[in-house]
């Protein structure tokens, strides 16, 4: 049975999960602050003062382990520069309170603010070369660390000989010094884990999530991941320059020697994927677990048996729980998925395409002109100065043989490279230099000729992606919902729990359909969407990019399966080394000698 046959006249049970869901992370923020609350009479209950820094210690690290995978867990920019803005915080705190006799929490907003400046410089320049990322980006930050430690050892923030802060009084904000710095540390706490779960559950979250699955195709759906970087940057620095600036003070003696180490990235490492790096409260669960480890080794004088028994646990939960424990916990906990009731074809109700304004071009005008467009690659032209228009409402084939520049010009157009050369406009108005996600937000979508979902996504959030950065729509539980009628459209419905890796090839693609369409595109365009499927599957795609094209959207059609081709396209155009060779009507083009030629050489032609 064909995927377009398996469509339901009712949203599934998938729908209602987003809807449970959300009124369940509604309460989420309500259960960090009940918990905050409660732990705040803990120093009433007159503990020992040990208790009190064993618990102080125990939140000190899930703020910076939480702050660390805001960035690192949530976009897979994986750094090792954490200890470059917790001892950012730390100086600037002690330099404030030993130098300039400011109150100790006055000097939090300045830590915070002076870790998140030297991280956004940072960010600024880093983050615009496209080939440091991965391995580069980490070796990057933890060569930062050393030098920021560095430059803080030779001048007069540290003189080589340290910041002494006996003197500076503690606030009275518990009944003992102690207890000050648990209360402190656990206001940092619930305050980190309120932004993380905020950002997790919000649409700069889900562009997150996608800029660490697939950063490229993150950005030509219109996720501004420049940007999105950059401010989980921001935001990841200052709550470990807070943490810092807290920490100054129960150190009372601070060192360069002690701050400026590897030993703050790792143990956030390990934290964050000890207890999972794609939740919010993931680092908080490592950051308990590993705090008590060490410090219950500590007091049975075994501290080398505890680090031992940590390095044991790391290498365990990364060949058994690469996800940490919190993701293996809720796979045990997820139901599975209910089986969707079968309906034929004229059950399903496409939802309305072009939702957005009215394009400016009318029906059978230009709503993409090309003019000399060229691409090279180290002295390889792609494109030799191809002139193209697509007007209004068609379906324009683009062919030619493997390496004509089909795929290239698919690429260009979309933002995904930059050209060498000509002009791109859109509806009048100009693409040229524009980066991919404010072409995507013009109302121009793509797919991939080799599927690339985001793996660690479901379907239904893959989808629920483009919805939200393509088609412009904020609250995340609305671009669910548009997303599901899409998944409907195309015949995926079932499949909205599931992730892209459980699919076959032709709802891979399928999928790829669903992505473009979510961000109501003008103009489509399709990149071997055929590719790889049985003649029946065939049938079923054509008949789909009918509709979508009946229903006002204007698609660019790669292709090499002839007959669709033939059965689809109101115009070709056919492209040989680069060039322009041809174009017209299709059953005209393709008998044209140069174009038998170029697809099957001379004497064959």
């Amino acid at each position: 049975m064909s995927v377009l046959t398996q469509a339901s006249p009712t949203l599934p049970a998938a729908t209602a999960t987003p809807r449970t869901a959300g009124r369940f992370m509604k309460r989420t923020p309500l259960a960090i602050l009940a918990a905050g609350a409660l732990l705040a009479f803990v120093p009433h209950l007159g503990l020992p003062a040990f208790y009190d820094s064993l618990l102080y210690l125990a939140l000190h690290w899930v703020v910076l382990a939480t702050s660390w995978n805001i960035l690192s867990g949530y976009s897979g920019y994986f750094s090792f520069g954490h200890g470059a803005f917790f001892g950012t915080g730390i100086y600037t705190s002690a330099n404030l309170m030993a130098r300039y006799d400011w109150p100790f929490l006055w000097t939090l907003p300045v830590a915070a603010l002076m870790a998140a400046l030297i991280g956004v410089a940072l960010g600024a320049i880093v983050f615009r070369v496209k080939g440091v990322r991965g391995e580069l980006f980490a070796l990057l930050t933890l060569a930062i660390t050393l030098v920021i430690g560095t430059i803080v050892v030779n001048t007069p923030l540290d003189g080589g000989s340290g910041v002494p802060l006996s003197g500076v009084p503690v606030p009275k904000i518990g009944p003992t010094q102690s207890s000050t710095f648990y209360l402190l540390a656990l206001a940092a706490a619930v305050v980190t884990l309120l932004i993380a779960w905020g950002i997790q559950v919000s649409k700069f979250g889900a562009g997150l999530f996608a800029i660490h699955d697939d950063e490229d195709a993150a950005e030509v759906m219109g996720v501004p991941t420049y940007r999105y970087k950059l401010y989980a940057l921001a935001i990841s620095c200052a709550l470990a320059g807070v943490a810092g600036g807290i920490h100054a003070l129960f150190l009372s003696y601070v060192t360069a020697g002690e701050v400026f180490t590897i030993t703050v990235p790792l143990t956030v490492v390990l934290m964050s994927v000890l207890g999972g790096t794609r939740h919010w409260a993931g680092p908080a669960i490592g950051a308990v677990a590993i705090t008590g480890l060490l410090y219950s080794f500590t007091a049975a004088d075994h501290a080398v048996a505890g680090k031992a028994l940590i390095g044991v646990i790391l290498i365990a939960a990364i060949l058994f729980m690469p996800d940490g424990i919190l993701e293996r916990f809720r796979r045990h906990r997820r139901p599975a998925p209910s089986p969707s009731p079968v309906a034929t074809p004229s059950a399903i109700q496409p939802p309305e395409v072009p939702a957005r304004a009215a394009p400016v071009a009318s029906q059978g005008e230009p709503l993409l002109r090309v003019r000399g467009l060229a691409k090279s690659f180290k002295g390889v032209r792609a494109l030799a100065g191809v002139d193209v228009d697509v007007r209004q409402g068609e379906i324009l084939g683009l062919l030619g043989p493997n390496g004509s520049g089909k795929s290239t010009f698919i690429n260009v157009v979309s933002g995904h490279y930059t050209p060498s050369g000509g002009t791109i406009a859109f509806e009048g108005r100009p693409l040229d230099g524009l980066p991919a996600h404010r072409i995507a937000g013009s109302g121009i979508a793509r797919t991939y000729q080799i599927p690339r979902p985001f793996a660690h996504l479901s379907v239904l959030q893959n989808v629920a992606i483009a919805t939200m950065f393509g088609g412009a729509i904020r609250d995340p539980d609305t671009a669910r919902r548009q997303a599901m009628t899409w998944l409907e459209f195309t015949g995926l419905q079932d499949k909205a729990d599931a992730r892209p890796d459980d699919l076959n090839l032709h709802q891979r693609k399928f999928l790829e359909l669903a992505r473009a369409l979510a961000s109501r595109p003008r103009l489509v365009l399709l990149d071997e969407v055929l590719c790889g499927l049985t003649p029946s599957e065939i049938d079923d795609a054509v008949a789909l990019i009918r509709r979508i094209r009946d229903q006002g959207s204007t698609i660019v059609f790669v292709e090499h399966v002839m007959r669709a081709v033939m059965a689809l396209t109101d115009r070709i155009v056919v492209f040989n080394r680069g060039e322009l060779l041809a174009e017209g009507p299709a059953a005209e083009v393709m008998r044209r000698p140069e174009v038998m030629t170029a697809y099957l050489g001379k004497a064959h032609a």
